[in-house]
């Protein structure tokens, strides 16, 4: 299995004096991730998690819904080439009937920008779920959400010797965390997390808070929406459409959340 950070020879340059060091460098490697006899999408993203990251990928494109609808997942090597756990294979329930074509134009996804030149967003829209009633919603208190960011840091290791990852993770109604992931890829890191709750069977994930330390996009809104989790946060600033998604099926959406502060948008 490829090592998640690598050791990589460096000058470092401070205060004009030249030394060489060793520093610890996130990797980056493609997966390739497919549904039966079908890929599905290419990623760059960080090794670790894969199986996750396909699950969470699948449940969040609206391929599968459900824990059950999955059979199992298994890396897959092109015949007579070694194994380099960088394509992933999720075997689906015969039940399971999805249009293979709706992805052949969108077959590369990057780490950050999520599927390139998705369709219409009516299309995205159909995929999810109804929106959650009032009852279900979760506005939390501000003095919760503004001490989500240090939990964050503190429980991201891979960051803490790299620099070079966002994280996404979830926290529960009383700020308790639930689970992280790291990535390379702010929507990689989300669908490992999704894919977590996904194959524990952990969905959907009412009463829950999800923190990206990123901004938030639409893609990511989407992706939260698709897991049923009510209430979501970014360290960084939500695009328009990830506010209009937000207010359209009743997510709770925070930005800018960090220094003691949050905008709250819905």
């Amino acid at each position: 299995m490829t090592p998640s950070v690598i050791r990589s020879d460096i000058v470092a340059v401070h205060n004009g004096q030249h030394s060489r060091r060793t520093d610890t460098v996130v990797v980056e490697e493609p997966l390739e991730i497919r549904a039966g006899d079908h890929s599905i999408a290419v990623t760059m993203r960080t090794p670790g998690s894969d199986f996750e990251l396909a699950a969470g990928f699948l449940l969040s494109e609206g391929v599968i819904h459900r824990r059950d609808q999955i059979r199992h997942i298994t890396y897959c090597a092109p015949a007579g080439q070694p194994q380099q756990y960088n394509i992933v294979n999720v075997h689906l329930a015969a039940d399971v009937v999805f249009d293979p074509q709706r992805f052949s134009r969108h077959v590369y996804t990057s780490s950050s920008c999520g599927i390139c030149g998705r369709t219409a967003l009516d299309q995205v829209r159909a995929s999810l779920p109804a929106s959650p009633s009032s009852a279900d919603r979760l506005v939390p208190r501000d003095d919760l959400l503004l001490s989500l960011p240090e939990k964050l840091r503190q429980a991201q290791t891979v960051f803490a010797k790299t620099g070079g990852l966002h994280a996404a993770a979830l926290f529960d109604a009383r700020g308790e965390l639930r689970c992280l992931r790291e990535d390379v890829g702010r929507h990689n890191a989300v669908d490992k997390l999704v894919g977590a709750l996904l194959l524990e069977d952990a969905l959907p994930a009412r009463d829950t808070i999800l923190l990206v330390s990123g901004r938030a996009s639409f893609e990511l809104v989407q992706k939260a929406l698709m897991a049923g989790i009510p209430a979501m946060a970014s360290v960084g600033a939500p695009s328009s459409l990830a506010v209009a998604l937000a207010r359209e099926f009743g997510l709770t959406l925070a930005g800018f959340l960090r220094e003691g502060r949050f905008n709250l948008y819905t």
